[in-house]
């Protein structure tokens, strides 16, 4: 189907504002290019606590922000946010950050990875694991239970779903605490730039083929090293150990193969997957709270999800 009215209109007014493509961007010209979008969000919900910490990461500190709605929580998401490695902040991911919490009775914590080129791969992946596995050993301090469900995330602009799903193959690997669960939002999962949603010219929107050329070259300009497990988590040999998967998509995205694939990938190895394609919809979606209307019905989805796995794993425990 074509793309809904609404994200239809906000390309067009993008369009009279003659803002441009990300790759005709300076790094910096695209944060504060969607740093912009931030007011139209809101505030979100209210939390009963909000809590921020510094965690020490080589040469300096990662802020991370626990967004906690209420003291009967379920469980805890460490939430990566999107913006290709290159943009964005936890000051964007607030609001949805907050509306997730809300809907799923879940703390989100929300991390501040460093951004590429200034700090390309593994940096921001690093600093997710940091987080994570910071998160894994206070949860008793900060919530009270030490054993709360831990679910990872990420969504778009292909970095923040890409990091959630390595964390999720490290941690099956050993390397991290043990997940109940995975959400990647239309996540990047391989670099090949010649697949059939890549390829496809109504899916060049938002986010484009030249675009997600231009963040892979600011996130690892070494393109030999790009097809490595933990820049492409399709790659990863085993990944039978993964917890159950919830992939969102978008039906306009140029991501479309790389989730098609992952999600291919993890059923023929007997993990449980949930993957859905919001029809109409293009790259970044999801997030984008008081803005676009179907943010409202992955949120739902997402909350839903997270829902059924814990009360599932509850019951088998």
């Amino acid at each position: 189907m074509p793309l809904d009215q609404a994200s239809t209109q906000m390309l067009q007014q993008l369009a009279e504002m003659g803002a441009k493509p990300f790759h005709q961007m300076s790094p910096d010209e695209a944060r504060h290019f969607l740093a912009a979008f931030r007011p139209a969000y809101g505030s979100g919900p209210s939390m009963n606590r909000v809590v921020e910490e510094m965690l020490p990461i080589p040469g300096g500190h990662c802020a991370v922000r626990a967004l906690i709605p209420s003291d009967d929580i379920c469980g805890v998401i460490l939430h990566c946010h999107g913006g290709g490695w290159v943009t964005l902040s936890i000051d964007d991911y607030d609001a949805f950050g907050r509306t997730l919490a809300a809907h799923s009775r879940c703390a989100v914590v929300l991390v501040e990875y460093r951004l590429a080129p200034e700090h390309p791969f593994p940096a921001a992946l690093d600093d997710c694991q940091v987080a994570l596995n910071w998160l894994a050993d206070s949860r008793g301090r900060l919530f009270g239970q030490a054993s709360l469900p831990l679910i990872v995330s990420g969504d778009s602009d292909s970095a923040g779903g890409n990091l959630a799903a390595v964390l999720a193959n490290r941690a099956a690997r050993g390397q991290g605490p043990e997940l109940a669960m995975q959400v990647l939002l239309y996540p990047v999962t391989q670099a090949r730039l010649d697949t059939d949603s890549y390829l496809n010219p109504d899916f060049q929107l938002l986010l484009s083929r030249e675009d997600m050329a231009w963040f892979w070259s600011h996130y690892l300009p070494d393109a030999l090293r790009r097809d490595l497990p933990d820049a492409s988590p399709l790659h990863e040999a085993d990944v039978s150990r993964l917890p159950p998967t919830l992939i969102v998509g978008a039906e306009m995205d140029v991501l479309n193969s790389d989730a098609d694939a992952y999600a291919a990938k993890l059923e023929a190895a007997g993990v449980p997957v949930v993957h859905r394609r919001f029809e109409g919809q293009m790259h970044i979606f999801a997030t984008m709270i008081n803005v676009l209307p179907a943010s409202a019905e992955a949120i739902r989805l997402i909350a839903d999800e997270i829902d059924r796995v814990l009360a599932t794993t509850l019951a088998h425990t």
